[in-house]
């Protein structure tokens, strides 16, 4: 197989799960797996002379143990395509790092790296909230599970077993399944007014609406602006009075035109009046 050819495979495998995964799975079965000497050589030809064609055939014939480990995380409700992706970086980050002269296969070596990346895919993905953010519930979140040996919560003795089995405390084996049971609720997802559906998170914040202090402040500052606003009025001359009167302050409000004919004045000059009177109205209530 060519350098280019070898290229040219590798970039058209690697984007097969955004497609069909069937086809995808099918074409990394039929790449021809690598004998132990063709491995090492390979891989000796990538650490002394950085040969990118050489990774790129480690990649390729591990590509089937990639969809082999990230079948095994099928349960966890996420695309399967997007597991084997991460699996496939986690591939790369091994053939880079990988030492032939250990004496090990690259499988081996291999799947500690994929199951890293496959994990931390999990991690980001599984919930809106990050369940797990310490070693101890990384250990838990992929563990506690299969350490289930029936439905419903664990009893305690249950839990003191998981705990001794993992190295981890008792309370951190409860929290651990508490997360797990739980599910993502919307912020403000629910109808508060439907009396069969639970509150929404949002509907518990405490409203500042409700403090009595709140409320009496609220309403002496409106009756302090109430009257600010008919004093400021009261300093006003009889015709502007009326013409701010006619045209905010009443359900039915007169356009310049018929203040204009009322007044035996233009449009234009009541448009004066009406600004000179807003400024003059600004002025007195801020003082």
């Amino acid at each position: 197989m060519s350098n280019a050819l070898v290229t040219r495979e590798l970039n058209n495998v690697l984007a097969g799960p955004l497609g069909n995964l069937d086809t995808y799975i099918q074409q990394v079965r039929q790449i021809p797996m690598l004998s132990a000497e063709e491995e090492k050589e390979l891989a000796t030809r990538l650490q002394r002379d950085n040969d990118l064609d050489a990774a790129s055939r480690l990649i390729l014939a591990h590509l089937r143990f990639v969809v082999h480990i990230a079948r095994g995380y099928n349960g966890y409700g996420l695309p399967m395509g997007d597991l084997i992706q991460e699996g496939n970086i986690g591939l790369m980050k091994a053939v880079k790092r990988f030492d032939p002269s250990v004496g090990v296969r690259l499988v081996s070596f291999a799947v500690h790296w994929i199951r890293a990346e496959i994990h931390e895919f999990i991690l980001r993905n599984w919930r809106i909230v990050k369940v797990a953010t310490t070693k101890a519930q990384r250990k838990l979140f992929f563990n506690l599970r299969s350490n289930k040996k029936r439905l419903g919560w664990f009893s305690r003795d249950e839990v003191e077993q998981v705990a001794r089995d993992l190295n981890v405390k008792p309370e951190t084996v409860l929290e651990m399944e508490s997360r797990l049971s739980g599910h993502d609720v919307g912020f403000d997802g629910f109808n508060d007014d439907d009396d069969e559906r639970p509150f929404s998170p949002s509907a518990w914040l405490e409203s500042p609406e409700a403090d009595p202090a709140y409320l009496i402040e609220h309403e002496n500052s409106e009756e302090y602006r109430h009257e600010r606003l008919a004093e400021a009025l009261e300093q006003l001359d009889e015709r502007s009075r009326d013409i701010l009167a006619s045209r905010w302050l009443g359900d039915n409000k007169a356009t310049l035109h018929e203040l204009a004919d009322k007044y035996g004045v233009s449009a234009e000059r009541i448009r004066q009046i009406e600004a000179q009177a807003i400024k003059k109205l600004r002025g007195t209530m801020a003082a």
